[in-house]
């Protein structure tokens, strides 16, 4: 009995007597009420969650009250806001940016490119960069703008002032058979972006004919028979040098750069 009572009782599973607790199996996750605390911190977060949503889609605090529009030239403001179609008082954060410059540069095609912004608290800021003409084609007495990128973007009453036109007289051309006048214009376009920008500025007619008779008639009766639209660089670098060597001709023949000519006719 002594030896009994010195050593600990066990129950018959083998844990010690008086434990009333079972130890947690190995791979049980075990789970903790949060405290006051941890609590008071969630319901915190949650409120300021909520309170931002309301503040930027409820409230009057962030709403759209202005629009105002930068980069126009041609274009109105009023006609670029009009087509924009801002909702006025409606939450800025919900103002759909990337619809408004789809529709602008779909309706108004003088814009090139359109940033939507959003001016916080209360305004949208549109960014407008306009296309600019090289190049005319008349029709009717009418003027079509073509830019950089062979684009045409607009049809005026005017010719503005300083950009060539361009005639194609490519009827009967054989040429047609390969390069249709879409590619045609596409060269043009290339050729005058090729020039050197003192030549370029006294441009008047760039005459196409073929793939290889581009003709450009400069101020004073000038002319610069320039062949294809290959090497232009080339041929740039020539007809520069080439009208210094030989300020009083009248026509400059770059279409062979290897072998320029001048002449007073």
């Amino acid at each position: 009995m002594a030896a009994g009572a010195a050593t600990e009782q066990k129950s018959a599973s083998g844990r010690p007597a008086g434990s009333g607790r079972r130890p947690p199996r190995p791979g049980t996750r075990t789970f903790r009420v949060p405290g006051p605390r941890a609590l008071l911190i969630g319901f915190a977060a949650l409120a300021l969650v909520a309170g931002g949503v309301w503040a930027l889609y409820g409230s009057d605090w962030f709403r759209v009250e202005k629009v105002s529009t930068s980069g126009t030239e041609v274009l109105t403001r009023d006609e670029v806001e009009r087509v924009a179609a801002v909702p006025l008082g409606a939450p800025l954060v919900s103002v759909d940016t990337d619809a408004i410059e789809a529709r602008l540069r779909e309706e108004l095609p003088r814009i090139d490119t359109v940033d939507v912004v959003r001016s916080w608290p209360h305004g949208i800021g549109l960014k407008v960069t306009e296309r600019q003409p090289v190049l005319l084609l008349e029709k009717g007495g009418k003027f079509t703008e073509v830019d950089s990128g062979g684009v045409r973007f607009a049809t005026v009453p005017t010719a503005p002032r300083g950009v060539p036109l361009l005639v194609l007289d490519v009827a009967a051309s054989p040429s047609l058979r390969r390069f249709d006048a879409e590619r045609l214009l596409r060269v043009a376009v290339g050729v005058t972006g090729e020039l050197p920008e003192k030549i370029a500025q006294d441009v008047r007619v760039v005459r196409i004919t073929s793939f290889d008779s581009i003709t450009l008639e400069l101020g004073k009766g000038r002319t610069v028979f320039w062949g294809s639209g290959e090497d232009g660089p080339v041929k740039a670098r020539v007809l520069t040098a080439l009208m210094k060597a030989t300020p009083k001709a009248g026509h400059f023949d770059v279409s062979a750069p290897t072998a320029p000519a001048s002449s007073r006719s």
